[in-house]
């Protein structure tokens, strides 16, 4: 068989292949990829995990197509020698793959910094200094989240200071996290909401997270932190703007007298250590 025959049959299997999973991939699989649609971070991530899958489902189908159609179509016979015809190469071939995958780099790399630069960006920390903000309320709600052995706690200096043992958001605003730790490194990750910073004694780790729905959220430490670290977890919950007002002024009463102890807020904190080895 001529090898534009067989040229012609790869590509036809490789169309079909590649015709019928993309659309299974982008519009069936994609769409349910973690973590979901609780925030605008987290439905851009989908959004972007949606994109580079469709760009990646062709290029496994051409790999699939060519091994495929490689082990059936040449598989050595009987009555075949050991060795094959030696292959020297294809110019065109060569070209039109550095040309493909050149273009599908510098398709990533535009696509990427554009949806990292506009808007929040990815729901990731970005140091005391954001070069992503959000462009829709310039007066998001800022709320601390300082990590320490073994357990979240968090700070609204909006609300006179008050630190609470669980996290409360209102839906459909911005929030402005002040990720940091009282001890060692930690990393603060609230997977629906698509958010995940680290969190490190003296470093203010800004990230923005924007709620979409009324829901319940996991809380995990992302950094291996101690001998607890796996029970490092809570439970976070996005409410209405009517519960959480309600919530945050319960708060600042059952907590009052715990607030006027507490040091004055501060984006960071490297408190004094009770002991010291040796």
């Amino acid at each position: 068989m001529s090898e534009p025959r067989h040229f012609r049959r790869f590509l036809i299997l490789w169309a079909v292949l590649s015709v019928v999973a993309t659309p299974i991939v982008v519009l069936v699989a994609a769409p349910g990829l973690p973590p979901g649609n609780g925030s605008s971070e987290a439905s851009g991530q989908v959004t972007d995990n949606t994109v580079l899958l469709g760009i990646a489902t062709p290029i496994a189908a051409l790999m699939v197509a060519y091994f495929a159609y490689a082990l059936i179509t040449f598989r050595r016979r009987d009555s075949e020698p050991d060795e094959g015809v030696a292959v020297r190469g294809n110019r065109q071939i060569v070209v039109v793959w550095l040309v493909v995958t050149g273009a599908i780099v510098l398709f990533a790399a535009a696509y990427g910094s554009d949806r990292l630069l506009a808007g929040t960006g990815a729901g990731g920390g970005q140091g005391p200094n954001p070069l992503a903000k959000p462009s829709g309320d310039s007066h998001p709600l800022q709320v601390q989240v300082i990590g320490q052995q073994w357990n979240w706690t968090y700070r609204f200096p909006s609300f006179g200071g008050v630190e609470t043992p669980q996290l409360e958001l209102p839906v459909g605003q911005d929030i402005e996290l002040h990720v940091t730790s009282l001890d060692v490194i930690h990393s603060f990750w609230a997977r629906q909401l698509g958010v995940k910073a680290d969190a490190n004694p003296g470093v203010d780790n800004v990230a923005y997270v924007h709620p979409t729905k009324i829901q319940s959220f996991d809380i995990r430490c992302a950094e291996l932190c101690g001998l607890f670290h796996g029970h490092m977890f809570q439970t976070g919950q996005v409410v209405s703007d009517f519960r959480f007002q309600a919530w945050i002024r319960q708060q600042q009463r059952v907590y009052a007298p715990a607030t006027k102890k507490l040091n004055p807020y501060s984006p960071s904190y490297l408190p004094k250590p009770l002991r010291r080895a040796g």
